[in-house]
């Protein structure tokens, strides 16, 4: 079995990658990755020289580069985490989002189209749903909850999704569709909420949150996911969407002083910014269609991931130092200059 995991080189998808390689030695792993920003291939050093792994370099809106590419490996599964994700820049440069998350995805699709294919499956967000009321506890996201976007990120997401379902029903595509709550754990880029709280306390900066640090997240430890992930394209059923949730609300607040307590530092730190235009209050997801069908149940409680995920970055220093340096996109080219 071939399986192109594309984005692998993020922070999901290189967890992914890293999961699928160990697992299965019999299958081919092939990780593409353009390796803007937030791909970094320090994320995989653990497998890299796995005989069973493989990194190509490259856009998934190149048309050209994508239907090359099936035409030599004719895949037969396809992963798609590749996607600008971070709702902030989304904001200030909506038309990347949009080239990426949903031109990107159609080339992937069309290429499936015309060389075949077993399984495509495409990495989404609980997002794409809006959000909840914060005073409305027993509401959740469900697989049948209507798309309510918010955020240009979060509408390119649900457009792609739009399309993955529309090729499934208009070309018979075989696919299937995961939408996660909010991911935590190792190799997540220092821009996002819990690295970036972790890396800015550390060295006694100040850390910014959003309005009063009411809205609320459902954490989802980034192993549950990619074992919900592998679970779906063994047993999935073709057509359907399933919700990956981690049981495990708080606040943002919540959060940030979870990891204060942790690194012993003082919540004085804590600096409440001006709110984020079109903020969503609360996710929640229900994970019930995951559980029932395909015995899903994630395995981290949100106070025990939160202890190694902490651990973690406080043992790869190193890593994250890397990417605030910016020394982290140089990676690339002492890996794989001398082979280009």
């Amino acid at each position: 079995m071939k399986i192109v995991v594309t984005g692998g080189a993020g922070f999901i998808g290189a967890n992914f990658v890293i999961h699928m390689v160990k697992k299965y030695p019999e299958h081919e792993i092939i990780n593409l990755d353009l390796l803007t920003y937030a791909g970094n291939l320090e994320n995989l050093t653990e497998v890299e020289h796995a005989p069973n792994y493989r990194f190509i370099r490259g856009d998934i809106a190149d048309r050209k580069f994508v239907f090359d590419l099936f035409e030599k490996e004719k895949p037969d599964i396809i992963v798609n985490f590749a996607a600008e994700s971070h709702v902030d820049r989304s904001i200030e440069d909506p038309e990347s989002f949009v080239r990426t998350n949903v031109m990107g995805t159609t080339t992937l699709l069309d290429a499936c189209k015309e060389y075949g294919i077993k399984r495509f499956h495409q990495v989404s967000t609980d997002e794409v749903y809006g959000d909840l009321p914060l005073d409305r506890p027993d509401l959740f996201f469900t697989e049948d909850t209507p798309l309510h976007t918010s955020s240009p990120y979060s509408s390119s997401k649900a457009s792609a999704d739009l399309f993955v379902m529309a090729y499934h029903r208009t070309f018979g595509i075989p696919v299937t569709i995961s939408r996660c709550s909010n991911n935590y754990g190792p190799y997540q880029f220092p821009e996002k909420l819990i690295p970036l709280i972790i890396s800015r306390a550390l060295a006694d900066e100040e850390l910014p949150v959003y309005g009063t640090g009411e809205n609320v997240r459902d954490w989802l430890h980034v192993s549950d996911h990619c074992v919900a992930i592998d679970l779906i394209l063994e047993k999935g059923k073709v057509g359907e969407v399933y919700n990956i949730g981690g049981h495990n609300e708080r606040t943002n607040l919540e959060v940030v002083k979870t990891i204060l307590k942790a690194l012993d530092k003082p919540e004085s730190l804590i600096k409440f910014v001006t709110d984020r235009p079109g903020h969503d209050r609360r996710y929640a997801i229900d994970p019930t269609k995951m559980e029932t069908e395909l015995g899903w149940k994630p395995q981290y409680v949100f106070d025990t991931g939160m202890k190694q995920t902490i651990q973690w970055y406080l043992d790869n220093k190193e890593w994250w130092e890397h990417i605030i340096s910016g020394e982290y996109s140089q990676y690339f080219e002492k890996m794989y200059g001398e082979r280009l």
